[in-house]
């Protein structure tokens, strides 16, 4: 925490946030631009929100992305807001966010949808992260459905429920498995949506130190915001899940995505 505090303090980070809050993915060459700033001043508050975990950068070929991470602003949120004022501090938000919608003018295109990103860390192995992430059981265990395939490259998968039904809500194929430490699926839950549309992509890094791992996941190609703004939930809960499982052999007591803000309501 004292290096997130540390980290927003700074003006000139709050804006690299903001930048990468809009859109995700950009380069350093794009962040100098839009900042104009030179590329050593920006360089030196992006190692600052990095150490903070409040920025991750994603690896594409020579290119390095920068996503901004919510996960240390959600533990903040989580808390000390949270449990507090969280039905009159929704209330304002959503009246503030009304006003801003009524003063925008209309876009002459539909804007992108951003690329999603979110790191944890957790207390295992890379090998005990990828069996929890691929194993049907353990995943029905924290994620409420079993992931069930026999993860090669090219082979389908399932996300089934396991309340006896066996129905299925996404489907996909797997495009890439490197055990322990990459996996790359497609993810499909548009069935019977016309036109059907393009099924986007999740990301799973697993990267080993010593006794720990970072989990990064990056979840690409989402048809619209309404489903940005629902993985951007459902995700930090599953992740939760899965890092309380590994680290006290237990989910969480609850399911975390119940946890709405209208459940505080």
């Amino acid at each position: 925490m004292d290096q997130v505090f540390k980290a927003l303090a700074d003006p000139t980070r709050r804006l690299l946030l903001d930048r990468l809050r809009e859109r995700g993915g950009q380069t350093l060459r794009e962040l100098c631009e839009r900042l104009g700033m030179a590329r050593q001043s920006v360089t030196q508050h992006l190692d600052v929100l990095g150490k903070a975990n409040l920025v991750t950068v994603v690896r594409r070929g020579r290119e390095r992305l920068h996503y901004l991470n919510p996960g240390p602003i959600h533990e903040i949120e989580q808390r000390w807001i949270s449990g507090f004022d969280r039905p009159r501090l929704d209330m304002i938000s959503a009246i503030k966010h009304q006003a801003e919608e009524y003063a925008m003018t209309e876009a002459t295109a539909a804007p992108s949808v951003p690329t999603y990103v979110y790191v944890t860390y957790i207390k295992a192995s890379a090998e005990q992260v990828w069996h929890a992430l691929t194993d049907a059981d353990l995943t029905a265990r924290f994620w409420g459905h079993a992931n069930v395939s026999d993860w090669q490259p090219g082979s389908a998968w399932e996300h089934r429920r396991v309340d006896g039904s066996g129905a299925v809500d996404v489907v996909g194929h797997v495009l890439a498995a490197e055990p322990p430490t990459r996996l790359v699926i497609t993810f499909e839950d548009s069935a019977g949506t016309e036109p059907p549309r393009e099924p986007s992509t999740v990301t799973f890094l697993v990267e080993p130190h010593e006794d720990i791992v970072r989990l990064t996941v990056t979840h690409e190609k989402l048809a619209n915001m309404d489903m940005f703004h629902g993985i951007s939930q459902g995700w930090p809960a599953v992740l939760a899940n899965i890092k309380s499982l590994l680290e006290t052999g237990d989910v969480l007591p609850q399911a975390p995505w119940n946890m709405t803000p209208a459940a505080h309501a």
